[in-house]
């Protein structure tokens, strides 16, 4: 009865903190720790004691999981040399760096204690990290290199901790760590794969998405314990099936399956994430009290805590810029159509957050380990210290370096030329399939596809103060199903029709609301990013400098077939008469023409197609 009430206490606080942080726009994590460390101090409340087993083998599966299956495996490829180096080389860096300073500040503490501090603290975390990038709008690449980042390191850490942990017992040869390190990433990566080729053959076959959503809970905890129980690296095992499953998921699953799989997984990572922040501030007043016996006074205590704090961080910026300039050489970014400039790499720096796993890997160290308590309290001084100092700054840093956020006008005309050219290709297929139509059929389909895609093209409107018409359809629509709603549940209580049916009937309004509402949101965000940009009742003189013209016929991007690459969709510069790919072909050449000339307005090279848009304003015509 005691644990239930601690869990359920625990719930209700994460609920309850999380909601709070909303309201006051502060980042979950931070509020989530104060309030774990006050309520540490109350007198009453039972200690909660961080079990290492409890997090590497409860926690840290489905988190890393659930980022995983999230995470563009394009993306991640396209930055990989980053994210290797970050997840294996800034580790070690870490591991050894923090390893000279503490041997030197602490008296007595033997090398290889001094390492297993150093592996405990060395690497960021992925809830973090993502915690605080999301909430504050970190452009997407630095969100996708600190996930690539954080979903990694994991391993490089965990398993320079088991080799210090080794040289405590008795030593540890150099071939040793190699093979380990081999051993770790090899098997890691061989156990994820079969676990991906077992899991995907078995979605082929299953039809069920409830059972598709019992499977991939089962799948992350699997991976990790058959790889760890033969010695690999259970972090690159889940991680791989991960990303391998929701790289595939739009081939392998139904979409009912992939629409609860989401939805479930989004609902866990919110409940364990945040659990995760609230348990490290419940460790505050133990560790405190561990600290209170060693003989050591309380400032050279602080002293050490702060030095070693001060060390991660300067590691880390070091690392960034240097291997930046030396061995990066960064593409251009797709959001900027240029290269990043150095105030990313040093947001990519700053945002260096410590989580569970640093505290949870404290505990791994022996107990008889020479000064334990104090690399405890280490440990818990570098993420308080990383998640306070750089997670309450970075937002202040972000927007003092001018970081862009990603922009939902970008993003919107992004999705409607996607909707556009996906539309093509199911056009073609319509057009291939031999059928009788009687009752009108391909013109019914034709029309709701259509309608669909006016209604992206509509979140861009340029006319400030009207309603357009999927807006006005929006709005009609749901007063309708309200209604309609009202009426069933009159029915349901007169017991008339079985439940089973209402239920049925209550589920297919509920799926029609929910893309209204998605859509409405959608709508809002582009109108607010809009009337930041101009003000109410301001035109684009660009866009009525430059009409629509006659785009060339049979245009090609040049600059990709000089390039060997290829294109999407094709755009026409209304200045120069320059034909490049769009946003969402590889090489971006129609962007990269504006940011080279300063050309404002651009048109669609498509078929059929007559929009314009205009980079200066981010408004469409």
């Amino acid at each position: 009865m005691e644990i239930a009430l601690v869990l359920v206490a625990l719930a209700a606080g994460v609920l309850a903190v999380t909601a709070l942080s909303d309201r006051l726009r502060v980042p979950a994590p931070l509020l989530l720790i104060v309030a774990g460390i006050g309520v540490s101090f109350v007198p009453g409340v039972p200690s909660v004691e961080l079990e290492p087993e409890v997090v590497l083998y409860g926690l840290l599966p489905p988190l890393l999981y659930a980022t995983a299956i999230s995470t563009s495996l394009v993306d991640f490829n396209a930055n990989r040399r980053v994210i290797l180096l970050l997840s294996i080389g800034l580790v070690v860096a870490t591991v050894a760096g923090v390893g000279v300073v503490v041997h030197a500040l602490l008296p007595g503490l033997s090398w290889a204690a001094a390492f297993a501090i150093g592996a405990v603290v060395a690497p960021p975390d992925a809830v973090a990290t993502t915690a605080v990038g999301r909430t504050i709008g970190l452009p997407r690449r630095i969100i996708t290199i600190l996930e690539g980042e954080s979903l990694l390191n994991d391993a490089t850490a965990l398993v320079s901790l088991r080799t210090a942990i080794l040289a405590l017992a008795g030593g540890v040869e150099a071939w040793h760590v190699g093979l380990d390190f081999v051993r770790a990433a090899g098997g890691g990566v061989l156990v994820g794969v079969v676990g991906y080729v077992i899991v995907a053959w078995l979605r082929k076959h299953i039809t069920d998405p409830v059972f598709d959503t019992g499977l991939s809970l089962v799948v992350p905890f699997t991976a990790y314990v058959v790889a760890e129980s033969i010695e690999a690296s259970g972090v690159i095992a889940v991680v791989i099936t991960g990303l391998l499953l929701g790289h595939r998921a739009p081939v392998l699953q139904s979409a009912q399956s992939r629409i609860a799989e989401r939805m479930n997984w989004r609902t866990i990572a919110y409940l364990l994430e945040n659990a995760v922040f609230l348990l490290i501030g419940l460790q505050a007043r133990d560790l405190l009290a561990d600290v209170g016996h060693s003989d050591l006074p309380w400032t050279r205590i602080a002293g050490i805590c702060l030095a070693t704090l001060g060390s991660v961080i300067a590691i880390r910026m070091t690392w960034v810029f240097v291997t930046r300039y030396l061995l990066v050489r960064p593409t251009p970014d797709p959001d900027l159509g240029a290269t990043p400039p150095w105030t990313y790499t040093f947001v990519l720096g700053w945002a260096g957050m410590r989580g569970v796993v640093t505290l949870a890997a404290a505990y791994l160290i022996p107990a008889e380990t020479e000064h334990h308590e104090i690399l405890l309290l280490i440990a818990f001084s570098v993420v308080a210290g990383t998640l306070f100092l750089q997670g309450t700054t970075l937002p202040l840093l972000a927007r003092w370096l001018d970081i862009p956020s990603p922009d939902p006008v970008d993003d919107a005309l992004a999705r409607a030329t996607l909707l556009q050219q996906a539309s093509k290709a199911g056009f073609a297929a319509l057009e291939r399939i031999e059928y009788a139509d009687p009752h009108g059929v391909e013109q019914l389909v034709r029309q709701r596809v259509d309608q669909r895609n006016f209604a992206a093209w509509e979140r861009l409107s340029t006319t400030v103060g009207e309603e357009a018409p999927s807006e006005l359809y929006s709005r009609v629509r749901s007063t309708m199903i309200a209604a309609e709603r009202a009426r069933v549940l009159e029915i349901r209580s007169a017991g008339t029709v079985p439940s089973d049916v209402v239920a049925d009937v209550l589920a297919m309004l509920d799926v029609e609301e929910s893309m209204l509402d998605i859509g409405r949101e959608e709508s809002e965000r582009v109108g607010e990013a809009n009337r930041r940009r101009r003000p109410a009742g301001s035109v684009c003189d660009d866009l009525e400098r430059y009409p629509v013209v006659e785009t060339t016929e049979d245009a090609v991007c040049a600059a990709c077939v000089e390039e060997g690459s290829h294109w999407v969709a094709l755009r026409q510069c209304l200045e120069c008469g320059n034909v490049g790919c769009c946003d969402s072909s590889e090489r971006q050449h129609a962007t990269r023409h504006f940011h080279e000339t300063g050309h404002p307005v651009m048109e669609s090279a498509e078929p059929d197609e007559d929009w314009r848009w205009c980079y200066v304003h981010h408004v469409t015509a």
